[in-house]
């Protein structure tokens, strides 16, 4: 006689609440904003410096300004959060935003407008880490947090396509004065917004440590101007070298001040944790050199293919919409495949994809089409690997440390998006300067990316082995 059984029900994939979508929307919205920031001047860089009288060797400082104190200040803001409330950091950041914007949006010389960035990049400091830690905490560990970081993730990397084609448009219509002006309604309606629909969140309360904040702050800030004299002046510069060696000395003190401290701006047990370590490595390894591939991109299609600031921009809507498909992707690969397996992948891809604009040449439809293929796959795969380190980097802590594990995370993203660009300019300026062809230095600069990236995916896999 056969017995009939009922089937166990179906596991039901947990949802978010419509409490929980608001709030993902606003911080993601935010978030979404301030990559924008990071690139919608970069194509408008000539005519800046004709408006208001920028010698083409500061240029550069129009990035720079935004983020040096970006990446110099993200891991004690990330900790002030913890300590201070994350909603009332995020607030202040958007508050700076809007006025740092309104302020280099009218600005008449120089100074104002390198003033202007700072704010920025202040601003971004103070929000970054509180709008994701206020994400990761909002959601429990597990489906519905790995797909809010792989929408962050998506939207971060669309970002910085969007702040191009954005730049380019607004440059060549109106003015690139409106690429300031762009964030100021984004930033008041955050602003308006956050207080009723985002609850305030913190950790544990602690007295802040501040020879631990001193140390890292100065070492960061010391490493990034360090490594970006060098890219402009040479690795032999004098400042540089200076600067890179108070960097080495300060960030030694600051382990050695976490070793001792009472209540520690990041604590030891933190950052010994493979997941936190090897999970920033990943994620500082994507952002350096995907950034400075689109930096050689924007390069080889204006002073070798031809191409205007509008046409330079729309040409990364392949890596947009790549992007976009990557960070869609990536919760579901890892869901099936660990965080660990698609961090490695995703660097492995953005390798192969980056050593294959090697094939690029000096102009023709051929070239083009090499350079929209690989450019796409590359960016697919860095989404799948900002999504794997960001999820690597944060799970397993407990809420009252998720502001010093996004902070970390942020910094990383930051100090990767700053660092990158000096190093494959220099690599890619000696070849030129070598060859006389520009081509020859876009070529050498890209295979020393793909190297790095190749050896970062090799080592975060064997770093995770066993996770």
């Amino acid at each position: 006689m056969t017995t009939l059984v009922d089937a166990p029900p179906a596991a039901v994939a947990p949802r978010m609440t419509p409490r929980q979508r608001l709030v993902l929307t606003l911080l993601l919205g935010s978030q979404f904003m301030l990559a924008v920031d990071f690139s919608i001047l970069n194509i408008a860089l000539p005519d800046i410096g004709r408006s208001l009288g920028f010698s083409l060797g500061n240029l550069q400082w129009i990035s720079t300004a935004m983020m040096l104190p970006s990446a110099g200040f993200t891991l004690l803001f990330g900790r002030l959060a913890d300590i201070a409330g994350r909603r009332r950091m995020l607030l202040a950041g958007m508050a700076l935003l809007v006025v740092g914007s309104f302020v280099g949006g009218i600005a008449d010389s120089p100074a104002l407008l390198l003033a202007a960035r700072v704010a920025q990049g202040l601003a971004s400091a103070l929000a970054t880490p509180a709008a994701l830690s206020l994400l990761t905490t909002s959601l429990p560990e597990g489906p519905l947090r790995e797909k809010a970081l792989g929408l962050n993730g998506t939207l971060i990397s669309a970002g910085f396509t969007v702040g191009a084609v954005l730049g380019g448009l607004l440059t060549d219509l109106l003015s690139w004065r409106w690429g300031f002006f762009v964030n100021i309604p984004v930033g008041i309606a955050v602003l308006l917004a956050a207080p009723a629909v985002v609850p305030e969140s913190r950790g544990e309360r602690t007295k802040l440590d501040v020879p631990g904040a001193v140390t890292v702050t100065g070492g960061l800030l010391a490493l990034v101007y360090g490594v970006t004299a060098a890219g402009q002046h040479g690795w032999t510069d004098p400042v540089a070298l200076s600067c890179l060696a108070a960097a080495a000395l300060l960030l030694v003190a600051f382990w050695r001040v976490e070793l001792r401290a009472k209540a520690p701006l990041a604590p030891v047990r933190v950052l010994t944790r493979r997941t936190v370590s090897w999970g920033n490595f990943g994620g500082l390894i994507t952002f350096t050199m995907e950034s400075s591939v689109v930096f050689l991109l924007t390069l080889y299609l204006q002073q070798v293919f031809g191409c205007s600031p509008f046409q330079t921009g729309l040409a990364f809507c392949g890596i947009g919409v790549a992007s976009f498909l990557g960070g869609l992707a990536a919760p579901r690969l890892i869901g099936r495949y660990g965080n660990r397996t698609v961090l490695s992948a995703g660097l492995l891809l953005q390798a192969v994809a980056t050593a294959a604009l090697f094939l690029i040449g000096p102009g023709g439809g051929g070239a083009l089409a090499v350079m929209l293929a690989a450019s796409s796959a590359g960016a697919f795969g860095h989404l799948c690997a900002i999504v794997g380190y960001m999820v690597t980097a944060t799970s397993g802590l407990p809420d009252g440390e998720q502001g010093l594990a996004t902070g970390l995370a942020s910094m990383t993203q930051q100090a990767g998006i700053t660092l990158g660009i000096p190093v494959l300019s220099a690599i890619a300026t000696a070849r030129t300067a070598a060859t006389g062809s520009v081509l020859s230095g876009l070529h050498a600069a890209l295979l020393a990316d793909a190297a790095i990236v190749l050896a970062g995916a090799a080592l975060v896999r064997a770093g995770l082995r066993g996770r």
